[in-house]
């Protein structure tokens, strides 16, 4: 079983470090085994207080750490001073030092801070809370920080941003680890959608619409159910009644993305579970996902997942993986 260890810090929010344990609790193979053993410790084995203002009792310290495959920091409230260039509290220093080499790490939100004061975010692409994204660049000029993403995932290092970017975080664990019907099932469990169309930018503050300015969520739902069909530009703006440029505005201001990029991640996200759950030929793949040719999925799931249709199905087809 995978274990996967929790580090509490001291003014730990409760909701983001009770996250990992939920989530990934949730992930159960076909025969409903648990997949992840997850503990929550702290760095020298004492209790903290969460800003909640209530004490948070473990029974691991940093040798939870030393045994772990995953570890994964949840934000603090209490460590402000990181952006400020304060070195890490000597304990939580001792504790990341017992860390085995290619041990994953995961942060969620503010947890960056932790791993780039650490030095473990340098040279690395990474995301952090974007209200803090510009006072992180600041602190950290060797991150390669991106604060327009939910979740960055460079191998053996993650990071996310803020609070509910930690689910899809986990989610994209289990994905990564088991596939994802491991992933939806888990989602379903915690009543969550199993991914999150676009990035941060939808989420900065920016004035509210009116209420009576028209979306695009009827038309992004229009545009699922005709995944397979080569869809355009104008097509979608006239679904949604609007000019090119209106729509185009107005789609990336509520999904954070271009509608290109999001029926561009929708198929991609359509052909991984053909490829998981059926034994279609790679070409009806690559028609039902609406990509045309088998050679045009080849390269989209290159560009975005580094294997090809073929090499993804070895790994996450539900016959071979059992």
């Amino acid at each position: 079983m995978h274990r996967v260890a929790v580090l509490a810090l001291e003014g730990v929010p409760p909701f983001e470090l009770g996250m990992p344990s939920r989530v990934l609790g949730n992930a159960r193979d076909e025969d409903g085994r648990l997949l992840y053993e997850t503990v929550v410790c702290t760095a020298d084995g004492r209790p903290v207080t969460s800003d909640a203002g209530f004490t948070v009792g473990v029974t691991s310290g940093p040798e939870a750490l030393a045994a772990a495959d995953t570890i994964v920091i949840p934000p603090t409230h209490a460590m402000d001073e990181l952006l400020e260039g304060a070195p890490l509290p000597p304990a939580l220093l001792a504790a990341l030092a017992v860390i085995r080499p290619g041990t994953r790490l995961v942060s969620i939100c503010t947890g960056s801070h932790v791993l780039a004061a650490a030095g473990l975010l340098d040279g690395r692409p990474a995301t952090t809370h974007w209200y803090d994204a510009e006072k992180f660049q600041r602190a950290f000029p060797r991150v390669r920080l991106d604060p327009n993403v939910l979740f960055v995932d460079d191998g053996d290092v993650l990071t996310s941003a803020g609070v509910a970017a930690g689910v899809d975080l986990c989610l994209h664990l289990i994905r990564r680890d088991h596939g994802s019907a491991v992933a939806n099932r888990a989602a379903r469990l915690c009543v969550v959608p199993p991914w999150r169309d676009g990035g941060q930018a939808q989420y900065i503050d920016r004035p509210v619409p009116e209420a009576t300015v028209a979306t695009t969520t009827a038309t992004r739902a229009w545009a699922l159910e005709r995944l397979d069909t080569p869809l355009t530009l104008t097509e979608l703006a006239a679904h949604a009644r609007m000019s090119l440029r209106t729509f185009t505005r107005r789609f990336r201001d509520e999904a954070g993305v271009t509608p290109v990029q999001w029926l561009t991640a929708q198929r991609l996200e359509l052909a991984r579970q053909l490829l998981e759950s059926s034994d279609l030929p790679v070409d009806l793949v690559a028609h039902r996902a609406g990509f045309g040719s088998a050679n045009s999925l080849r390269q989209h799931m290159r560009t975005a997942l580094g294997v090809s249709p073929i090499a993804y199905r070895r790994t996450f087809h539900r016959t071979t993986a059992a």
